[in-house]
Parts: C-alpha cells; structure tokens; sequence
C-alpha cells in the first residue's frame, strides 16, 4: 500500500518534467523527419552535420530560447532544417513576446529564407524569384512569431481573468466581513442591554436576600447564586468583547486548566480522568472541551438530579477526545426550562473545528456524549 501511495505520489510531482521531456522529443523527431524527408541523396556533409546540429538544438529551446534560434540559423541556410528554426522561433516568440530577440530571430529566419545557398545561384536568381522567396519568407518566420504572440496573449489574458477572479472574490469577502461585523455588534448590543441587565437584577436580589435573611442554608444559596451571577457576567463581558472585535482570539477563554474550579461548583458527583493531554494545547481546542463539559454537567443538574457523571478526556491519535457519561437521576426534581440548544450548539463547535459530535442513551437509563477535536488543524 505504501509503495503505491509512494508511485502516485512521483507520478504527480514528476508529471510536468515527463510532459515537458516529451514535447521536447516530439519536437526534434519532426525536425529530423523534415531534414530526412527532403535532403537529396548528393547532400554535402557539411549541410548535413549543420541540419543534425540544428535539430539537437531544440534540446535546449526552454532555456536558452534565443541561442537555440540561432543554433538552427546555419542548418537552415546552408541544409534543410527550416521546421527546426521554426520550431525554435515559435518558443522564443512565446516567451519574450516583443522582446528584441523575437525581431532579431524573424529577421535571422527570413533571411535563411530568402538567401539561398551557394551564394552564387542566389545571385543567379531573377526578380520575379527573389519576390517569390521574400513573400515565403515573410510566412515562414511570421507564422511562428504569430502563433507564439497568440499563446502568450492568451497566457497574459488567462492570469488577468484569474487576478480578477480572486479580486472579486476578496471583494466578496470583505463585503460578507462587514455584513458580519454589523451582525454582530448588534447581537452584542442586544445581549449586553438585555441579559446582562437581568443577570444584574438576579445579582442584586440574591445580595438582598444574603443580607435580610438569618437562615445559614438561604444563605449558603443567596451566595452561590450571587458568584454564578457575577461569573456568568464576567462570561457575557468576554463573549461581548469578541462580537464587537469579530477576533475569535479575543478576550478570555476558559480551558481544561480550569476544569477543577467548574466541577467544584456544578454540585454534581464527577469521576473525572485526564489521560496524555498535550503541552500546548490550541486554546480553541481547550475551550471546546470546557464548554462541553460545562453543558454537560448543567444537563445533568437539571435533567438527572443526584446521578453521577463521569468525564474522560484523553489525547489519543492527533485528536482530543472527550466523554461525558451519566447515570439515571437518583433524585426527584422540577423540569427545568430546556431549548436543546446547548448539546446543538457544541455539534456546531466540533464540526467547526473539524471534529465529530455524538450523544446516546445508555443501557442503565443515563446519557453520553461523546466528543473529538483534532490537533492537528
């Protein structure tokens, strides 16, 4: 299985310089098929040397465009590499475009044209054949200097459509940004004017309470009831400051770290196990598994009053797991009000994070949840 991923994964990164090796052979056999095709059987060595040299400076074109241009010059002039100069000046076009070089090779090319060779029956030639020879001259080194403007016009509009794509994708970004930006400075407006006033007005009342009455268990409540108070404003103050910031790096996050305070006053039984946690755990990691085991044990307080809870959070496998069981409740109690968003609302963190979320009855009449966050995000 190794050895196959192993394959895939040279195939894929050796892909291009395959394709490009190709092409580069491709391109020398039609040039040495277009000398082979057309030398005539009384050929000087000498032409025939200059046109194999000709061809085997395609090798080089991706390179040294330029001198393979002028590699094939001679081979062109003096044999019958004319595809291979082509070849050579199409490339050159296409990378330099309307650089000097592209002009000096079309003129180096339509000069191969147009001279012929020996010099002598050059000279010998009439007018109307010099006119013949100019005009496929121009055909021969303009078609490749056209195709090649052609390719790098269609390469520069193809990398403009792309920077305009991204362009406008940033602008739709920074546009949904700010449409988030104003969501949720009114969400913290509203939360701020509304619950924090009634979490004040609860604050104030349980300190009225703690100071009128003389029973040391009214007591003992007015005051639990006054710290969650004040803990649940500080909570709103944090959650607040991040919605007007829009940073979710923002403010104060609880963590495992504190997992011993939050079961001290949950006044639930826990059996609590913390098995390899990393050192340095992301804090939105850390403050996932609080916020899941804060739901938790508030389920269990409302829904299974008496019953035991026991927490197991375990780093295992590049991920941080955490599970949450409950007996059935021992006590009768009141229904508390329930919305079912808490256990919606950290489904929602965990796939946010890249990790998975799930809750079940168990067998004895109790509830788990079981929850995974990946490290390695």
């Amino acid at each position: 299985m190794r050895r196959a991923a192993g394959i895939v994964s040279f195939a894929k990164i050796k892909r291009p310089a395959l394709v490009a090796l190709g092409l580069d052979t491709l391109a020398i056999f039609l040039a040495a098929l277009d000398v082979w095709l057309v030398i005539p059987e009384k050929a000087q060595p000498y032409s025939i040397y200059l046109s194999g040299a000709a061809c085997l400076g395609l090798a080089f074109r991706r390179k040294l465009p330029f001198l393979a241009v002028i590699v094939t010059v001679p081979g062109f002039l003096a044999g019958w590499s004319q595809l291979a100069a082509m070849i050579a000046l199409g490339f050159l076009a296409t990378r330099k475009q309307m650089h000097w070089q592209t002009w000096t090779g079309f003129a180096l090319v339509f000069t191969c044209r147009f001279v012929q060779w020996p010099l002598a029956d050059f000279v010998e030639l009439s007018w109307r054949e010099h006119v013949l020879d100019g005009i496929y001259g121009v055909i021969v080194a303009g078609m490749p200097v056209a195709i090649g403007l052609l390719i790098g016009a269609r390469t520069e509009i193809s990398q403009k459509l792309s920077e305009l794509a991204a362009s406008r994708d940033r602008e739709r970004r920074f546009h949904a940004d700010a449409v988030r930006a104003e969501e949720r400075a009114r969400l913290a407006r509203e939360m701020h004017d509304v619950v924090s006033h009634q979490i004040t007005l609860i604050a104030m009342q349980a300190g009225a309470l703690q100071a009128q009455t003389s029973d040391a268990r009214s007591l003992e409540t007015a005051q639990v009831i006054r710290q969650l108070s004040t803990k649940t404003l500080e909570e709103l103050r944090s959650l607040v400051s991040v919605l007007r910031s829009g940073s979710e790096e923002d403010g104060p996050r609880p963590g495992i770290n504190e997992l011993d305070r939050l079961i001290r006053g949950s006044d639930v039984p826990v059996h609590l196990t913390v098995e390899r946690i990393p050192d340095l755990l992301p804090s939105q990691i850390s403050a996932a598994a609080y916020r899941t085991v804060q739901e938790c044990l508030t389920n269990v307080h409302k829904h299974a009053p008496g019953a035991t809870a026991t927490i197991r959070i375990q780093g295992e496998h590049g991920s941080l797991k955490v599970e949450i069981r409950n007996e059935r409740a021992r006590t009768p109690g009141s229904a508390l009000p329930s919305g079912g968003h808490g256990l919606t609302g950290l489904a929602e963190r965990a796939r946010l994070l890249g990790g998975s979320f799930e809750t079940a009855d168990t067998e004895d009449g109790g509830f788990r949840v079981r929850a995974r966050y990946p490290l390695d995000r």
